[in-house]
């Protein structure tokens, strides 16, 4: 792959891109990879900047730092010690920006890398900063990096009705766009008056092996939320983030979270024959091994689990036009309830702070992939006639707003 810069690092190294933000009062919303080529965070980056005006910044889940492990784990406001600018926390007593914290600043700087996936909830971070700079006549730009798993395109789309923090409008699980071209689609859609800006970024081709998205051998991973250690993960993840709403371990408590899955009663082996026998074309792309593991914490912590570990590094294993994740995932539980009907798959519990939808409605964006699953008689022909054509028309909805090659 040629030479990628990120938007921070062009932000950074052209003073002429950052001449309109002259004599304006700048914050920044920010993660742990925020990072620049030399890894330096982005606050500190820009901080340094002698023609720059630092007046706060803003955290997501998990925290502008990397605060917090879990999920549903709140940040607090601050002041950063060595800086004296307030941060202010949306993941915290609010998930939108109040009056106050807009009045901090008159342009926001988004930079979050994100992990291509409907359900990260900085995509629904995004949309409200978006939605509340145009009520409160504020500058958004975003710092644009890679979707690092690249363009395809896969799930069922977000019903009407459905939006949640998990699902921050009408895309497909796996959308295949950049934070920068969502944000074109979210001021496009939603129909907003916002001064809204994308540095894009130069030289990313998410064609390209060996890294489809991301930059390998570029640029150093760095976890944008605690449970993304890697980019196999990354992968994975449209597919096995639905394991949050189930009773199966999704591999918290693991050093290879969301790359495997498992419990204690599962019978891994018989469940990859039952998934192949189903349906062989939803394995392609990867290997699946079975394994053993013992999770230190969350769901089944201390229990040796019976699991599949999904492998998509080796570039003899892995395929990138083939792989597909979500299909992969929902195979796996209807396999599940093939062998084992009465099997409490389901987990019933509050999601992201909502009680009354159960959750793996809440992260497919309607009740369809559970009543697929759930339903003896539907096949996967059901399913892949029903994403397909979501998947179809959201790669004509997307072309407008594609910054670069697809």
């Amino acid at each position: 792959m040629s030479s990628v810069r990120f938007g921070l690092d062009r932000l950074l190294t052209d003073p002429a891109l950052r001449q309109p933000l002259a004599d304006k009062r700048v914050a920044l919303l920010a993660h742990p990879a925020s990072v620049t080529r030399e890894l330096t965070h982005a606050l500190d980056a820009l901080a340094a900047l002698p023609d720059l005006t630092l007046s706060a910044a803003f955290g997501p889940q998990h925290g502008l730092r990397g605060d917090k492990q879990d999920n549903m784990v709140e940040s607090a406001d601050y002041i950063d010690p060595l800086l004296g600018i307030p941060v202010f926390s949306l993941y915290g007593e609010l998930r939108r920006p109040s009056a106050a914290m807009m009045d901090s600043f008159d342009v926001l700087l988004v930079d979050l890398q994100d992990l291509g996936c409907r359900i990260y909830t900085f995509i629904t971070t995004l949309r409200y900063v978006l939605e509340e700079a145009a009520r409160h006549g504020k500058s958004v730009w975003v710092l644009d990096r890679p979707n690092p798993v690249g363009r395809p395109v896969e799930g069922l789309t977000l019903r009407p009705g459905w939006e949640s923090f998990v699902g921050a409008g009408a895309l497909p699980m796996r959308h295949g766009m950049t934070m920068g071209e969502l944000a074109r689609w979210f001021v496009a859609t939603l129909g907003l008056n916002v001064d809204c800006r994308v540095i894009e970024m130069e030289g990313w081709r998410p064609d390209l092996a060996p890294g489809y998205g991301w930059p390998l051998g570029e640029r150093s991973w760095i976890n944008p939320s605690p449970n993304a250690p890697n980019l196999s993960m990354a992968r994975a993840y449209a597919g096995t983030v639905m394991l949050e709403g189930t009773t199966l371990s999704e591999g918290r408590g693991t050093t290879r979270p969301l790359e495997l899955f498992g419990a204690p009663a599962l019978d891994a082996a018989a469940l990859i024959t039952t998934m192949r026998s189903l349906a062989p074309d939803w394995l392609h792309g990867c290997v699946l091994r079975t394994c053993w593991f013992e999770p230190t914490f969350h769901k089944h912590a201390g229990e040796l689990c019976a699991g599949i570990q999904i492998h998509v590094e080796d570039p003899t294993h892995y395929d990138h036009a083939a792989f597909r994740p979500w299909r992969l995932q929902a195979l796996a539980f209807k396999a599940i309830r093939q062998l084992q009907p009465d099997y409490p798959l389901w987990r019933d519990f509050g999601y992201e702070y909502e009680f009354d939808r159960i959750a793996i409605d809440l992260i497919n964006g309607s009740p369809l992939l559970r009543q697929w699953v759930d339903d003896a008689t539907a096949s996967p022909l059901d399913l892949d006639e029903l994403a397909g054509a979501d998947e179809a028309a959201w790669m004509e909805t997307r072309r407008p707003y594609l910054l670069y090659p697809a």
